[in-house]
């Protein structure tokens, strides 16, 4: 599944610059994850890293995007084969 950030968020700024495929970005209101973009931090890290830095716990999973690992891994691949070559 692809994370979501909910209501509950106090715009601290430090989940955005921790995401590894850029799927962080403020929103109207508050921060948003674009569930295109996120893998859950599969491919990176063993455990999402917003979560981890979040300090109101207020990132859960996405029920609108249900995802197993094998599909997460592969949205990885993708996205890091679409990444322009420094």
């Amino acid at each position: 599944m692809a994370l979501m950030i909910t209501d509950e968020c106090i715009n601290c700024d430090v989940c955005e610059p921790e995401c590894p495929n850029d799927a962080i970005s403020m929103g109207e209101a508050f921060y948003e994850i674009d569930p295109h973009k996120c893998t859950e931090c599969v491919g990176h890290f063993d455990e999402p890293q917003c979560v981890q830095i979040c300090p109101v716990a207020c990132i859960p999973l996405n029920p609108e995007f249900i995802e197993s690992r094998e599909v997460l891994l592969h949205k990885y691949q993708t996205l890091q084969q679409a990444k322009p070559e420094k």
